[in-house]
């Protein structure tokens, strides 16, 4: 598979971007490429479902915390329920929403890698749990992180909604290209005060 890295110039400083594509296995193998070749800071950037409905489309949502529903975490940090983002991360990813004055929600996300097996016994675990959102990505993205000694944070925008409060709701999350580029702008822009 080729892998296209880019690199930008931006505010006088080099930024390389990649899609690293989506569900646990891919993003964290296309990671694995990347870091060999001098990448040490991340800040990843997508789109979420919400387990709340009062969560709209294109709402901001820093994870800190990461349900280990998929199993690719698994093979890079010990058995556990959760794992944690990079502290220094997420601080960067606050300080770059709080100046923009982009209103955000911090919080803990499921990352399964079944998402039709988002049963409605599950969400109500998960929300019980303490989790505002459903992923694909971010605990293994966490994992990874940890046993590679990299820093990795993620802004994600509240998508579809799977909350349980009614049938699946697609709110059209997909279509927010407005939202998915500022959010691509403020990644950026913590990746580069890390």
């Amino acid at each position: 598979m080729e892998i296209r890295v880019y690199e930008i110039e931006w505010k006088g400083q080099r930024l390389g971007v990649f899609h690293p594509g989506v569900g646990a296995p891919m993003v964290v193998g296309l990671m694995e490429e990347v870091i060999p070749l001098g990448f040490k800071k991340f800040i990843a950037c997508g789109g979420c479902g919400v387990l709340d409905k009062e969560i709209a489309v294109g709402h901001l949502i820093v994870p800190t915390i990461a349900v280990r529903d998929e199993g690719t975490s698994y093979h890079y940090l010990a058995p556990g329920r959760e794992v944690s983002a990079s502290p220094e991360g997420v601080a960067a990813v606050e300080r770059v929403l709080q100046a923009h004055h982009a209103p955000y929600l911090v919080g803990k996300t499921w990352t399964t890698d079944a998402p039709y097996r988002e049963t409605l016994a599950k969400v109500q675990r998960r929300k019980s749990e303490g989790c505002v959102v459903v992923e694909m990505e971010s605990a293994a993205f966490f994992a990874l992180a940890q046993f590679r000694g990299v820093t990795f944070a993620q802004i994600l925008y509240g998508g579809d909604d799977v909350s349980g409060d009614h049938e699946w709701d697609n709110r059209a999350w997909q279509s927010q290209t407005p939202v998915r580029e500022k959010l691509f702008w403020l990644a950026a822009e913590a990746c580069l005060s890390l």
